[in-house]
This record gives structure tokens, C-alpha cells and sequence, in this order.
């Protein structure tokens, strides 16, 4: 199966962009294509045009400021694999990127592309939850600000308006002891994950986010470490608990049966291994 006709527009600019949005409201973004153009080769999507937003410059810029940095949404995976966002996290962005599918779709893929579909099974929605993004959105008002827990109402749900796009990512810089982790289980390279646990911790801050994801239900994020640790110490990864761990997802509303919930208990804990590794 092939998409339906469109008509197709590359703006140079983000007002130029939300223009044209405004004025076509059957079409669709387009930032990288590696989720979108499945989607319409299965019409699973039909607009009347694509905007092409890769040629804009500010989405391609990476600025760092003393606090975090702000991530354009048209930076590719293959950008973050090759060390264009430094100074944050540890080199945990690299890494998340470098296991993103094949080299050919991370050169195309963008993280924004990513963020705005909010598949549950892809890498940056639970990698970025575990760091508290928030996202810059612009829109016919103007500019917002959303944090990434907002954002996503759901797998394959967001807020973004009809008539809005996502600018950049914002990512807070912790301290020097914050630790991070992430693993992911596919039935063979390259596929979307059907299991992913995602963690940042600062013991010092008083921070920690947990995140499990993958297949087709919404992530879960646990802020609170005495849902799943024996000693409520998250410092201490033989602490974790798988059983605790899978009874949390499912009193948090993640509608799986005990197979996937295991699942996603185990990547937790890998991913607690490799933070407390660090």
C-alpha cells in the first residue's frame, strides 16, 4: 500500500511553518519520517500536505546554557550518537541514541519527530521522562512550555494543538553524583522495544525517576523508590524488586498480563544495574 496524494511544503522558517499549518489544517508535520512514513504508506494517517520542517535552522541548533540545554526537534539520533549534546547526563544521551534502530534511520530520525508521535514502544519518550523534559512548542499564541509527563496523554496521544509544533527539548544539567540508566529488550536489532526501563537518580538532590515503557501501553513513571525497593534505597540496585516492581505497574494502570509486566520489571532493574554501575 502506498500514502494517499499530498502536497508537499518546505518553509524556511517556524512562523512560516505555523502559517501554512494554520492555513492546511489536514496537514501533517514532517521532522524525520522514520515513524511518519509508515503511517502513510498504511494510510494510517492521509493529509492533504506534508510540512517539511528539516531545513529550518533554529530546529537543527543544540544550545547549551549554564542550567541544561535546549535540544532543536529536528537534531537527528545520529547527531546525539555522535556527541553533538555534551556537558548533560553523563553521556547517557549518546548512548540511547547509538541503540535507536539502524544508522540509516538515526541519520533521517529526529528527536522531536520522535517525542510528537509518543509511541510507547520508541527510545526517546521513556529516555527523556526519566530526565523530566520539558518541551518548547510553538504555536499560533505564541510560545509554551510543557513538560514531557504533560505532554503525552497516552501512547500515541499528546497535547500538541492541531496548529502547533515542537521547537526544542529542554533538559536539566544535575550534579556530578547523578547516575543514569537504560536498557531495553527487542526481539531482534533494530525494532521498536517491547520492554524499556529508563532511570536518572541524584541521591544528593533528593531526585529519582524511574521509567518503564514499551509495546503498546503508555509509560509509567515511579517517583518513589518504596514502591520498589526492599529498603526504599534506590542507591542500592540489589534492593530493587522485580515482584514489587510489577505490582506497582499494575496498580498504576498499565493493562498487561503478568508476562509483560515481568518484562518491564526486569528492564527497570537492568537499568538500575547500569546507573548504579557508573
Amino acid at each position: 500500500m502506498k500514502p494517499v496524494a499530498f502536497d508537499y511544503a518546505r518553509p524556511r522558517s517556524i512562523a512560516e511553518a505555523l502559517e501554512t499549518l494554520d492555513a492546511q489544517p489536514g496537514a501533517k508535520i514532517l521532522a524525520g519520517g522514520q515513524t511518519l512514513g509508515p503511517m502513510l504508506n498504511l494510510r494510517l494517517v492521509q493529509p492533504d500536505m506534508l510540512i517539511d520542517i528539516t531545513r529550518i535552522p533554529e530546529l537543527t541548533a543544540v544550545q547549551e546554557t549554564g542550567d541544561g540545554v535546549a535540544i532543536g526537534a529536528c537534531v537527528t539520533h545520529a547527531s546525539i550518537e555522535d556527541g553533538a549534546v555534551t556537558g548533560t547526563a553523563n553521556g547517557y544521551l549518546d548512548r540511547v541514541a547509538s541503540g535507536i534502530a539502524y544508522r540509516a534511520v538515526r541519520t533521517r530520525g529526529t528527536i522531536g519527530g520522535s517525542l510528537s508521535h509518543a509511541d510507547p514502544a520508541a527510545d526517546w519518550l521513556a529516555a527523556l521522562l526519566a530526565l523530566a523534559a520539558e518541551l518548547e512548542i510553538a504555536g499560533g499564541s505564541g510560545m509554551r512550555r510543557a513538560a514531557l509527563d504533560d505532554f503525552v496523554k497516552g501512547a500515541m496521544e499528546t497535547a500538541l494543538g492541531t496548529a502547533e509544533l515542537v521547537v526544542a527539548i529542554r533538559i536539566a544539567k544535575r550534579g556530578p553524583k547523578a547516575r543514569y540508566g537504560y536498557h531495553k529488550i527487542c526481539r531482534k536489532t533494530g525494532e521498536f522495544a517491547e520492554a524499556i526501563g529508563a532511570v536518572a537518580t541524584d541521591h544528593e538532590a533528593g531526585y529519582f525517576r524511574l521509567v518503564a515503557a514499551g509495546g503498546s501501553h503508555a509509560p509509567v513513571v515511579f517517583t518513589d523508590p518504596r514502591e520498589l525497593f526492599k529498603e526504599a534505597d534506590p542507591t542500592d540496585a540489589r534492593g530493587f524488586d522485580v515482584d514489587m516492581a510489577a505490582n506497582a505497574l499494575a496498580d498504576a494502570g498499565m493493562a498487561a498480563d503478568d508476562y509483560d509486566l515481568s518484562l518491564r520489571a526486569i528492564v527497570m532493574q537492568r537499568a538500575i544495574q547500569e546507573a548504579a554501575g557508573q
